[in-house]
């Protein structure tokens, strides 16, 4: 140990050392991460505009809206700006900083969509008792507690992350500072760090999980017993695109951490990170108004507005 030189930045190796596919990938991230910032900001602001979506799942809608922008900007333009560079490097604490937001936005989406299987279980299976169960205030503390737990298991992880020696080799096989990736450079024992992350995500994950598989059970079977077709078309309308952004979260978490060890590799694991981290926040604003019928009415009412301005 005492002739270990101690690492204060890392090398980020990204997805490519060709230049002429740096200029690609740069042009490719460069035009999702525009639309991730562009789709999730005009879904907040036709939200805010119309007083027809101050409902709670719009009120839901806009902050996983927010989580989108704060999750892809904390990668995506710090890859933009590596891509060109000829050092890639990162400060160690610039290292650890990016990797607690990560954690941070990874955990509040996740229980900010459980929040939003809440609240169509409500709609579907006890409408009488909506207005009720989905306050105002229930919403916010709904919303407020996702943060919360995020920062918690942001700051868990952190902490214990911070107490790591890291003596090289400094480069990182990722294009940002994921733990599992950062724990590999450390020349300390990081059994504690594996520990602590391991039981942190499956005690907030596989809640957020039971809470929407929960949700969706009692949705489905609420669904199933309507008598008209058209009815349980109506129904199913209302969550399906919530459906479809649960199922692009979690197939994804599904297959990263059950794949077998044998087609474990950097690339594979490079793949899943630019899905849920970068290609999901653009996706999700698209679902959103391709499939709801209310948000395309209200976008096109503000369309209309700016068209009469001009």
């Amino acid at each position: 140990m005492e002739n270990q030189t101690i690492v204060t930045e890392f090398i980020l190796l990204g997805l490519s050392n060709d230049p002429q596919m740096q200029i690609l990938l740069f042009l490719v991230f460069l035009v999702i991460y525009l639309i991730t910032l562009g789709g999730n900001i005009v879904i907040m602001v036709v939200i805010r505009a119309d007083s027809h979506l101050h409902t709670p799942m719009y009120f839901f809608l806009f902050h996983l809206s927010f989580v989108d922008i704060c999750y892809s900007s904390v990668t995506v333009p710090n890859m933009l700006i590596n891509f060109p560079a000829e050092h890639k490097t990162i400060s160690v604490n610039g290292c650890i900083v990016q990797m607690f937001f990560i954690l941070l936005s990874a955990a509040a989406e996740v229980f900010i969509l459980s929040a939003m299987a809440y609240d169509r279980y409500t709609a579907i299976c006890d409408p009488l008792c909506y207005m009720e169960r989905m306050s105002k205030g229930i919403c916010v503390h709904l919303v407020s507690g996702a943060w919360a737990i995020g920062f918690f298991h942001a700051l868990l992880n952190t902490v214990f992350t911070s107490k790591l020696r890291f003596c090289g080799p400094n480069e990182i096989n990722h294009f940002s500072c994921e733990l599992p990736p950062l724990l590999q450079r450390s020349c300390t024992d990081t059994l504690t760090n594996q520990v602590v992350l391991l039981t942190s995500v499956l005690i907030f994950g596989s809640s957020s999980f039971l809470l929407t598989l929960i949700s969706y059970i009692y949705i489905i079977s609420t669904i199933l017993r309507i008598r008209s077709a058209e009815g349980r078309h109506k129904a199913f309308s209302t969550c399906s695109s919530h459906l479809i952004v649960v199922a692009l979260w979690y197939l994804t978490a599904f297959f990263q951490y059950t794949k077998p060890s044998s087609v474990s590799s950097v690339v594979l694991d490079e793949i899943f990170s630019i899905q849920y981290s970068i290609l999901t926040p653009m996706l999700n604003p698209i679902i959103y108004s391709l499939k709801n019928k209310e948000v395309k009415i209200a976008l096109g009412k503000m369309l209309g507005k700016l068209k009469f301005l001009k």
